[in-house]
């Protein structure tokens, strides 16, 4: 066997001894998928974050991208549907001060269900993380209801709810004039506003009766009428991004920025942490 130019050959980079014949290798697949991904979304238009844009796309997995007047602020995923999951992130925006949805826009792609257990969007997120992007990922913003024990917690000044508290102004949905058990405006309350409502419960509610005004009720003018209801040891608590409901008047909550007991609201100042980076939470970026 001919030996010609072996001794002209340079060791490979990467071999512990020397030789030729053995290195190290990493398969970066991962990082290749991320980067076609955002490839893949850059590419693409944006449509404003409308209903009549959203009932255009198909009922698919995918990853998706917001932009608040132009800037990449987030990306996401859906399992199982992107309308469905665009259509909560419009509603929850609807309910918020601060912003509006004609500064919104997205972008989608779909993606095949099997290709959902390599966690696309977490990909995205390494991938914009290390440019300096996505401000709303790991900021609160895909969470839902993060539970009582959460209730006390001192947010971040970058925390989306601090941004973007709840709009107490905007009127309640499917509400009813005329009288309606207490449990029953509760209901309404809950379903009728884009952010959540979270209360505990009473067997009293069942039978107290409410005579609800007019429709078109605020929240606020509505959590007036109902603090007028409950018993005195009873109150509600605007947090800067959802409202609750217990029995521990005159307890206050850090986040709080207005309260409702014996049928006056009353103004708060919540607390608030300096801005930094945030953990994960399980409920971000869930379906």
């Amino acid at each position: 066997m001919s030996t010609k130019g072996v001794g002209r050959m340079t060791p490979v980079v990467g071999s512990d001894d020397g030789t030729q014949y053995h290195k190290d290798f990493t398969l970066s697949i991962t990082k290749a998928l991320g980067d076609q991904l955002a490839a893949a979304l850059r590419g693409l238009d944006r449509a404003p974050l409308a209903e009549e844009n959203i009932a255009r796309l198909k009922e698919k997995p995918g990853v998706y991208q917001l932009h608040l007047n132009g800037e990449f602020v987030y990306v996401g995923k859906a399992d199982k549907s992107l309308p469905t999951r665009l259509r909560n992130h419009l509603r929850k925006i609807s309910g918020r001060r601060n912003i509006s949805l004609d500064e919104m826009a997205f972008s989608c792609l779909y993606v095949a269900e099997d290709f959902s257990a390599l966690a696309p969007e977490q990909l995205l997120i390494t991938y914009y993380k290390d440019n300096g992007e996505i401000p709303w990922n790991n900021n609160g913003f895909g969470n839902k209801d993060p539970g009582r024990q959460r209730d006390s917690t001192v947010l971040k000044r970058n925390h989306f709810d601090v941004l973007f508290p709840i709009d107490l102004d905007r009127p309640i949905e499917g509400l009813q004039a005329g009288k309606v058990t207490l449990q029953e405006l509760l209901e309404t309350i809950k379903v009728g506003l884009p952010y959540n409502f979270r209360y505990g419960k009473s067997a009293e509610f069942k039978t107290r009766s409410v005579h609800v005004p007019a429709v078109g009720m605020t929240a606020d003018e509505v959590f007036q009428l109902v603090s007028a209801e409950i018993p005195t040891k009873w109150q509600v608590a605007a947090l800067m991004g959802y409202v609750i409901m217990y029995d521990d008047s005159p307890i206050e909550y850090k986040s709080a920025w207005q309260y409702y007991r014996k049928g006056q609201p009353i103004g708060a100042v919540p607390e608030a942490e300096p801005a930094g980076d945030m953990e994960s939470d399980p409920s971000d970026l869930s379906e």
